[in-house]
């Protein structure tokens, strides 16, 4: 039985479902309404990854350990409160780098402090790799942090696995190597990760997919996961592009695939809750996941103003209204989409499902153009229910393909095993052109519920009736 973070919300209990309501990462559901911000204060990191280069003033890469401007706690609280002011929608702060949050303790719980101070309304979320985890547990309750992020990518013991990933750990003061490195890491992040489940804090595991390296053993780490109690395992793709300058890139190892990553995930599905929506975000994240607004924000649009003043930006009671708005909305079309999400074994009567690749801009809705479409969501649905994969990036927009070749080529590798595109509006060249690459573009959804209208389709596609009862 594979499982999304967004199947088994309704089951959960009631604190859990409070905490993870309006957490875009947390919650599948939310990712489409509320926004997070990312503030780059924590530069250091103490372990060294292969698969990682930290990039400081970069604006044209988007995954993490990059940013394009670093900050000081205060500057950070300054531009949570700018940024809250101008995206209302804005529920979650978290410090994910560019470097490690707990290997630089003294600016990450000086940002909290602040921020709680001065916009009392966000949750607080830090990501670490863990090996200092063990070490600043009771500082995270003391500033109400209930979510954290831990990168773990083995649960090997001898150290195997984990000495290809890490070439080393620092230490108690001292730069270790090899598999001792790997050892000790491993058992600070399982110390770690078994304490904050005792204190109530959740954790949502990112596992970097590396293809021959842990990719037949992230079914042993989703396991040792349930164990522990995690509450979410996402299942990342190594990006291994040359260009990004990471050891691995330079060695060969390449990007893990669409189709790599979505098999890892139905192996580890069977014993955990899967993150499925990740957008792999930079250190300095602004926005809904799957946009990014940073380069709106820049230290020269806040930096001037006095907390008072940004207090009257923030406007905590506007902010309020705006997210009551957007429960209002999310209540409609929860009915809306009410009983189309389903286990694998309950999407089709006959066993068959296809892949449906959606075009949104967010808000739970078709409503983008196929022409602008930076990525697509993919579901797989049959003729009973749905249920979400993952989401896929394109390169370059249809309408900003390169000149001088064929637009399509890229995004159709991208949609290779995809059978049925949902959009807002496509034009008639690349609709053809998908259909003789035997695609359907169907935009006759358009600007409705994504997830009932992937379920209606795919009935459509069957030459069944997309309006009957779901079972």
């Amino acid at each position: 039985m594979s499982c999304s973070s967004s199947h088994s919300e309704a089951f959960m209990p009631d604190d859990i479902k409070e905490k993870i309501h309006n957490h875009p990462c947390y919650s599948e559901g939310a990712h489409h309404h509320y926004a997070r911000i990312h503030v780059a204060v924590a530069p250091a990191c103490n372990i060294q990854c292969n698969y990682c280069n930290r990039k400081y003033d970069c604006s044209n890469e988007s995954r993490p350990g990059v940013t394009s401007e670093r900050l000081s706690p205060e500057e950070a609280a300054k531009k949570v409160m700018f940024v809250g002011g101008e995206v209302q929608r804005m529920s979650v702060l978290g410090i994910a780098g560019p470097g490690d949050a707990l290997a630089n303790p003294a600016k990450t719980f000086e940002t909290f402090g602040l921020v709680r101070q001065f916009a009392p309304d966000l949750k607080l979320c830090l990501s670490t790799n863990g090996l200092e985890l063990p070490s600043f547990i009771d500082e995270m309750v003391e500033h109400n942090i209930d979510h954290i992020t831990v990168t773990i990518n083995t649960v090997d013991e001898t150290g195997e696995i984990g000495s290809q990933i890490y070439p080393w750990i620092f230490y108690n003061n001292k730069r270790i190597y090899g598999k001792e490195a790997a050892r000790i890491l491993l058992e600070r992040q399982l110390e770690g990760m078994r304490k904050c489940v005792e204190k109530g804090i959740l954790i949502k595991a990112n596992s970097v997919l590396i293809p021959g390296i842990n990719d037949k053993h992230l079914v042993e780490v989703s396991k040792k996961l349930k164990e522990i109690g995690v509450f979410l395992h996402n299942i990342m793709p190594i990006l291994s592009e040359p260009e990004f300058g990471t050891k691995f890139a330079l060695d060969g190892v390449p990007s893990a695939t669409d189709q790599e990553q979505m098999a890892v995930q139905e192996a580890c599905g069977m014993d955990m809750k899967l993150m499925q929506h990740c957008r792999q975000c930079r250190a300095d994240a602004v926005g809904l996941i799957g946009e990014d607004r940073g380069a709106e924000f820049t230290k020269d649009t806040f930096s001037g103003l006095s907390f008072d003043e940004l207090q009257i930006k923030y406007d905590l009671e506007a902010r309020q209204a705006a997210q009551a708005k957007i429960e209002e909305f999310r209540f409609f079309l929860d009915k809306a989409n009410e009983r189309v999400r389903k286990e694998k074994e309950e999407l089709s009567s006959t066993g068959v499902t296809i892949l449906v690749a959606v075009t949104t801009a967010g808000e739970g809705m078709i409503n983008q153009h196929f022409g602008s479409v930076r990525e697509f969501l993919i579901y797989e649905a049959g003729d009973k229910g749905i249920r979400f994969i993952h989401h896929r990036k394109v390169e370059t927009e249809y309408c900003a393909g390169p000149d001088g070749t064929n637009p399509l080529t890229p995004i159709l590798e991208k949609l290779k095993d995809i059978q049925l595109i949902l959009t807002a509006k496509i034009g008639g060249c690349p609709q053809d052109d998908l259909k003789s690459a035997g695609i359907i573009a169907d935009q006759s959804y358009a600007y409705q519920p994504i997830e009932l209208s992937v379920l209606k389709a795919s009935r459509k596609y069957f030459g069944l009736d997309e309006n009957a009862e779901v079972n």
